[in-house]
This record gives structure tokens, C-alpha cells and sequence, in this order.
């Protein structure tokens, strides 16, 4: 059987086991070009990493975590159910029909906000099958199956993820990060709810221009960089 398909500039390595964040951050340490697609696709879970070099500095380039949610929320979109809904949480968690499904992260070299990356890595994990487990012990969490899309092939919603981020990588390019904002705004989660990261806690009342995530805190707003949501570097 062929492995997955990808756009042009866009090359696929299978891990056999592997995590495919951690592999994918191996080989952008090593050099490898941008466009590598790592992935492991089990019966239960769906993990993928794209490698990015985007030459602005790291503070710009952290759209690429909300865009490469919203080329998940894309590609799941035009797949699933129509009553299929999928949302984006500010740190990276999907939530589908309400309840976390996946998440993404992100790693990159160097991480100073103001110089340009090397390499920047969006990694993604999405629970498929709970494979027999009771959901009532855990009724924030799901899997894509649970959820009514048990149609969906792994293999072509990895496909369509690689594709739809592609779009708006592009629209990126071309217009800048306002799209992004627009788009990523109609989909995000929690908003005005009490929101915890780190030490901060707040009411959640959205993200500013570069998706710092924005608390009120009684009478102030605090603003936590998006560059805060980094993870070291398998």
C-alpha cells in the first residue's frame, strides 16, 4: 500500500512507531528541508509533524500553530458529518463536538521571539478509537469515531491537513496574518470563560494581533506571548 500523497515541496517520512514530532525535530536539527511530513497512523491514533522555515522572526512565525489548526478544522470539515463541529483551543487542543480530541504543539530553534528560527515544527496527535473504553470516566475527552466519524479514512484526513494548512500558508504569504486572525477568531474556544496557562488566570477575551492570548484580570488585561506555548525539542 502507498503512503500518503502531499503537494508538491511536501515529502513524507513514516516513523514505524516512532513519535513524529520528535523525529521531525531530529531531522530539522540534521538540515532537512522545509516541507517534511513526518506521521504514524495506528488504528486508535493519528500523529503527524510538519517542518516549517519560516523567515520572519519567531514571534511572526508562531501563526503557523493556529494556522495549521485551521487547516485541521478545514480538512476534518470537508470530510466528516455536517454536524461535525471542530474548534481550536489558544494552546493547541481540538475539540470536536465540544470535547478535546487531539492537540498540536510547537517546537523551534532558536526560541528568542525576535530572531528568525532555523526550524519551526507543528506536531499533531488526534485519538481515533477509544477502543472499548468507558467515556463516562473521562466525559471532557473523545475520539473521532466516538463522534460520528468513523468514515473518515486517517490517511486522507492527513492528506487534507497538509493541503488546507498549504492554503493558508499561502494566504499567509500573500496577505498577511489578519486572514489567519479572522478565521482562526470564528473557531476558537472558551471564549469568556476562566482560562489558567501558566501562573496567569483570567477571563478569556481573546488574542491580539500576533495571537497573544489576552486575560482580564478585574480591571487589567494581561497579554501571554504565543511564543510561551513552545515545547522543547524532543
Amino acid at each position: 500500500m502507498s503512503g500518503p500523497a502531499f503537494p508538491p515541496l511536501f515529502q513524507g517520512l513514516a516513523t514505524a512507531g516512532a513519535d513524529p514530532f520528535a523525529a521531525a525535530c531530529s531531522e530539522a536539527r540534521a538540515g532537512c528541508d522545509a516541507g517534511l511530513v513526518t506521521y504514524d497512523i495506528t488504528l486508535d491514533r493519528l500523529q503527524a509533524a510538519i517542518v516549517f522555515a519560516p523567515e520572519v522572526p519567531l514571534r511572526d512565525a508562531m501563526v503557523m500553530l493556529p494556522l495549521c489548526g485551521i487547516g485541521f478544522q478545514n480538512a476534518l470539515g470537508a470530510l466528516a458529518p455536517p454536524e461535525v463541529s471542530v474548534h481550536l483551543e489558544w494552546q493547541g487542543n481540538i475539540r470536536v463536538n465540544g470535547a478535546v480530541c487531539g492537540a498540536m504543539q510547537v517546537a523551534a530553534s532558536p526560541q528568542e521571539p525576535e530572531q528568525e528560527p532555523d526550524w519551526l515544527v507543528v506536531g499533531l496527535t488526534l485519538e481515533l478509537w477509544s477502543a472499548g473504553q468507558d467515556k463516562g470516566d473521562t466525559p471532557d475527552k473523545t475520539t473521532l469515531y466516538d463522534e460520528g466519524c468513523s468514515e473518515v479514512d486517517a490517511v486522507h484526513l492527513l492528506e487534507a491537513w497538509v493541503r488546507h494548512s498549504l492554503v493558508w500558508l499561502n494566504r499567509w504569504d500573500e496577505d498577511g496574518v489578519r486572514p489567519i486572525h479572522i478565521e482562526w477568531t470564528g473557531l476558537a474556544h472558551g471564549k469568556g470563560d476562566t482560562l489558567s496557562f501558566g501562573a496567569q488566570s483570567g477571563t478569556y477575551i481573546g488574542v491580539d494581533e500576533t495571537f497573544g492570548l489576552l486575560l482580564q484580570q478585574d480591571a487589567q488585561t494581561v497579554m501571554i506571548p504565543i511564543t510561551q506555548t513552545l515545547t522543547e525539542a524532543p
